[in-house]
């Protein structure tokens, strides 16, 4: 069975993803300094997450068809935290219009 996140991708077009600076990789840590914007000097966004709508700049494809993170093994500790079939993660698949994953999370 493919993991139901590689189909989706609504989690990474609902929610704004904001991080401690120490996972950034100017202090260290692994997320790409060009997709992590400065908030202030403890904090760090994702691209992206703060728009309207929001979309993060390392996800790539299609909502609901096809998509992957650009940066899947360097992603922030709220992407890593992240559960398919959560509460969250059915509230931003029905934003979406897609339907809510049941037996999660995964």
């Amino acid at each position: 069975m493919t993991h139901p996140c590689l189909s989706c991708g609504a989690c990474c077009a609902s929610f704004r993803v904001d991080f401690s600076a120490h996972e950034a990789q100017e202090l260290d840590g692994s997320v790409p300094d060009g997709l992590a914007m400065e908030v202030n000097d403890s904090l760090r966004r994702m691209r992206g997450t703060d728009h309207v709508p929001p979309r993060c700049a390392a996800l790539t494809g299609r909502l609901g068809e096809r998509v992957a993170c650009g940066i899947y093994e360097w992603r922030p500790s709220p992407c890593r935290e992240f559960e398919a079939g959560s509460d969250a993660c059915n509230r931003a698949r029905q934003r979406h219009g897609l339907a809510a994953l049941e037996g999660g999370p995964y």
